[in-house]
């Protein structure tokens, strides 16, 4: 059995897989704002699973990782900074654990169910934004800390992150309301959410030429309404050196990265960068 644990910056779900990569049993619980009171939850929710012995375990966090020292560099909606998260996880899951940002698991995970494409690029809008680059079903170490999200773009008149205003935070700061709440008939308002979402996209278009974009997140949910006028502005931008790719929807938007933990475990057992 494998572990996958998703930390979120208001809930973490624990899922337990198989050798084949099928949900066996899930846990979720509010992600404390304080580490060592996350390490106890983890602690009482592991020691609740019906299995105990697990082949290894990944641990995805929402942040910038140190990779080579296991530990969480700093996140964006939690106060740890510099803190050992892979080995204080090891130590409660009592097996080999690895860690890697959420989105880079999640983009993983959606890359498995599309092996026809070669480079994927997964974006998910959500609070804020992240991307995930797939080549070849694998993650590309070159991108592992790559900050879509974070290009700067013009915006009325001056340069900012491109997630200050095509975020799902963004877009509820302009609504004053959820997107779910935004009738399917508004074409105004799926209108303007495209038109904020389509900068940001052609620029990351450009820079990873992928054969396919998975939109994941609050946002990505709602694509079947944005979906014609964000490919339409997209189109507009497109030259003989860049071309727009397909754009499809996240298949398993809640489940995605605890999937991706599983991929990546697996991968690297393969590769025997992790011992039984």
């Amino acid at each position: 059995m494998y572990l996958g644990v998703d930390i979120g910056g208001t809930k973490t779900l624990v899922a337990v897989l198989d050798k084949n990569g099928v949900i066996k049993e899930d846990f979720k619980f509010p992600t404390p704002k304080d580490y060592q009171n996350f390490l106890l939850e983890l602690r009482h929710c592991v020691h609740h699973l019906k299995t105990q012995d697990f082949k290894a375990a990944c641990v995805a966090v929402p942040g910038l990782l140190d990779r080579e020292h296991g530990r969480v560099i700093g996140l964006g909606n939690l106060d740890w900074k510099n803190k050992p998260i892979q080995a204080d996880c090891e130590r409660i899951v009592n097996c080999p654990t690895i860690i890697e940002n959420d989105a880079n698991l999640a983009g993983l995970s959606e890359a498995m169910l599309h092996p026809d494409y070669q480079k994927v690029l997964y974006v998910t809008v959500s609070t804020g934004i992240g991307i995930g680059f797939v080549e070849d079903r694998h993650l590309d170490e070159s991108m592992l800390d790559a900050e879509g999200g974070k290009v700067m773009l013009p915006y009325k008149d001056k340069l900012i992150p491109w997630e200050k205003f095509g975020s799902g935070k963004a877009f509820y700061k302009h609504f004053g309301k959820r997107l779910v709440d935004i009738p399917a008939s508004d074409t105004a308002a799926w209108n303007y959410i495209a038109r904020q979402l389509a900068a940001g996209l052609f620029d990351n278009i450009a820079l990873f030429q992928p054969d396919l974009i998975v939109m994941g997140g609050g946002v990505g949910a709602h694509l079947e309404h944005f979906k014609k006028p964000l490919m339409e502005r997209l189109e507009r931008f497109s030259t003989p050196v860049v071309d727009i790719p397909k754009l499809v929807k996240a298949q398993r938007p809640e489940t995605a990265v605890v999937y991706g933990c599983y991929d990546l475990v697996k991968q690297h057992f393969s590769h025997g960068k992790i011992n039984k």
